[in-house]
């Protein structure tokens, strides 16, 4: 039970805030992980209960077989859990798929990332992962894994969509918003114990925002023996590896400019990243539409229960 009207209030702005976010990508939750994803402060399982029966009461939220939404959400439960056994069935591959991406060089840890470290996958969707590699050679591990998924994946994105780098000297997640925050605590570790720790401590700024998430820990895919990824690093090391990665990020910059020339400067620093240590392959800017469909189911809730609270 709430022991003040401010404490319900709280935990009503908790239910609709991570609902409206959660609404963009059509997925209703769980009590469970309305506490995971709540920002705001950790509110228990009874207090959620009472808020959640409290909104259906007033009209905004609905719940269906144990999930909760805004709105009309039988479809769209129907719809999540058909993509959480999808999810299920295809983690097996994500995890093959992310050994043979530890098996490359200067790749220190791999993450899987996207909709499936949500647990679910539509029909159409790719695998996406996250990947830390060796500064200074991060141009280097990104173009030889696009180089294996042209010509040995035959360029299928559906198992190996590889679109963010960052390396081991600038871990900390530059942009901090709701949608990197969720997207850095659902991050499923899979090859890199160390790394992926202090991935995680670097990024603590996503845990505060929610309190109620914790890291995954890594499954931590056996890749054997390392003897031909030793050799290639040092092959590719000193002034040739130095050069090779100029190179390499220079060259998918100037193909990045010519395909996307349409994007004005700041949306193509946001959503095509290209640094030395850094490379974010995002086109369609999916962050910022995500943000922006929040702030709009924002705005009508706040006008439709004539109370702020984002």
């Amino acid at each position: 039970m709430f022991t003040t009207t401010n404490d319900l209030l709280t935990a009503k702005a908790l239910v609709l805030r991570t609902l409206a976010y959660f609404d963009v990508f059509h997925h209703p939750l769980t009590v469970q992980e309305l506490q995971r994803f709540g920002t705001g402060g950790w509110v228990e399982a009874n207090q959620l209960s009472e808020a959640l029966l409290e909104l259906e009461r007033m009209g905004p939220v609905r719940q269906h077989r144990g999930y909760w939404g805004l709105g009309e959400i039988e479809q769209a439960v129907e719809q999540r859990i058909l993509a959480e056994n999808r999810a299920q069935a295809r983690m097996p591959r994500a995890l093959r798929m992310s050994r043979a991406i530890a098996r490359f060089p200067f790749v220190r840890a791999v993450f899987i990332s996207g909709s499936l470290s949500k647990g679910c996958l539509a029909a159409d969707g790719d695998i996406d992962y996250f990947v830390i590699t060796t500064p200074g050679r991060l141009w280097v591990a990104r173009t030889l894994l696009i180089l294996y998924k042209k010509f040995f994946l035959l360029n299928s994105r559906k198992d190996f969509c590889v679109n963010y780098f960052i390396d081991t000297a600038h871990l900390t997640i530059e942009d901090r918003n709701r949608f990197t925050a969720t997207e850095v605590v659902t991050l499923i570790p899979t090859y890199g114990n160390g790394t992926t720790e202090a991935f995680f401590e670097r990024n603590a700024w996503a845990f505060q925002m929610f309190p109620g998430a914790q890291a995954t820990k890594s499954k931590e895919v056996a890749i054997g023996p390392t003897r031909s990824k030793a050799l290639l690093e040092r092959s590719l090391g000193g002034w040739f590896g130095n050069t090779l990665d100029q190179w390499c990020m220079q060259l998918t910059w100037y193909r990045w400019r010519r395909k996307f020339g349409h994007l004005d400067a700041r949306t193509f620093e946001l959503a095509l990243r290209t640094r030395t240590y850094v490379s974010k392959h995002h086109p369609r800017n999916f962050q910022q539409h995500v943000l922006d469909g929040y702030q709009h189911r924002i705005g009508a809730l706040e006008r439709k229960m004539g109370v702020p609270f984002s």
